[in-house]
């Protein structure tokens, strides 16, 4: 994926976001635990809510700054990942949660490798604070699902 403006990248981490929640809803059909598949629900919520939260970002935002102008950034098929992802039926929560990780961390590394390339202030400004809320996000879900193993 050729991205050249923040406007497309942050669609495109958006659509990332939905691809993520649909691989957790085709991963909870197999599932066999109970435990993996409340995590799954939650992890399916938790990525609509990003998508819906960039959505409202991108229609806010200053033109100013999702027409900012990029050369070469360049990303991997990220929801054809997604889509050939797949864990046996017999997963725990640590595979689940270590996908998961893996998969936020890679739109997080996009975020922050645009930002290194963004000359604008403003769009670096909003770059930096998207992975912020992103970081803090990812800091809460572990939480919460750490709190899920005291249940």
């Amino acid at each position: 994926m050729r991205i050249q403006q923040l406007s497309e990248l942050l669609e495109y981490v958006a659509n990332c976001r939905l691809g993520m929640s649909k691989l957790y809803k085709r991963l909870h059909r197999n599932a066999d635990s109970s435990r993996v598949k409340l995590m799954l629900e939650y992890f399916q919520q938790h990525e609509q809510h990003i998508y819906d939260t960039l959505e409202s970002y991108i229609e806010d935002a200053p033109a100013k700054i999702l027409d900012t102008w990029y050369q070469d950034v360049v990303f991997e098929d990220f929801l054809k990942r997604c889509d050939e992802t797949s864990l046996p039926a017999n997963m725990d929560e640590e595979q689940l949660l270590e996908l998961h990780l893996d998969l936020e961390n890679r739109l997080i590394a996009l975020l922050e490798k645009t930002a290194e390339l963004t000359s604008s202030n403003d769009a670096k400004s909003a770059l930096l604070d998207v992975i912020r809320v992103a970081q803090t996000q990812q800091k809460r879900l572990v939480h919460s699902v750490l709190r899920m193993d005291d249940i």
